[in-house]
């Protein structure tokens, strides 16, 4: 008699208990997934490594530098909240050829585009926003630009353009 009554209630207890949602596998594992590609594009937009790039302090003293040497300058207008800007920087920037031509044939430096010390120089190139690159001669006239985040490849086409504009300047 008990086994009986130990087998109706084993039987009556299965039968209670609700089935497993399967739904609920799946929007785990979506949301999961969800998260860490969320995490992982972050970090891509925000990780900038350190480059090699010989960074003037200032315009003040990248002008003076090129008017010493007679090399031309890259400024690069960018922003702490730029997206474009750091991928470039990571892309780009931190690059050993890239370094090895900027670091030998001109006087890179970088301007915030939110830093308002800077509003005279981003009228004087007529700069509205971030990023921005140009390659301008050592008295401040603009010799190359591009707007927008650009890759290596285009970098280093708009440096080789640069230097010829320089030496038909000189």
């Amino acid at each position: 008699m008990s086994e009986s009554l130990s087998q109706s209630l084993s039987s009556s207890d299965i039968e209670s208990t609700p089935p497993k949602k399967r739904g609920l596998h799946f929007w785990r594992g979506f949301w999961l997934t969800f998260l860490v590609v969320s995490l992982a594009y972050a970090w891509y937009c925000f990780y900038v490594p350190s480059n090699r790039i010989a960074w003037a302090e200032s315009y003040a003293a990248a002008q003076q530098q090129a008017a010493e040497s007679g090399q031309p300058m890259i400024l690069y207008f960018t922003g702490t909240w730029c997206v474009p800007c750091r991928i470039m920087k990571r892309e780009v920037w931190a690059d050993d050829q890239v370094a090895e031509a900027v670091n030998g044939h001109f006087i890179p430096v970088a301007i915030d585009v939110g830093n308002p010390d800077h509003a005279a120089i981003m009228a004087r190139y007529n700069v509205g926003g971030a990023p921005v690159t140009i390659v301008v001669n050592s008295q401040g006239d603009a010799l190359q630009w591009r707007a927008g985040g650009i890759g290596k490849a285009e970098f280093l086409e708009l440096l080789t353009a640069s230097e010829s504009s320089a030496a038909q300047d000189q």
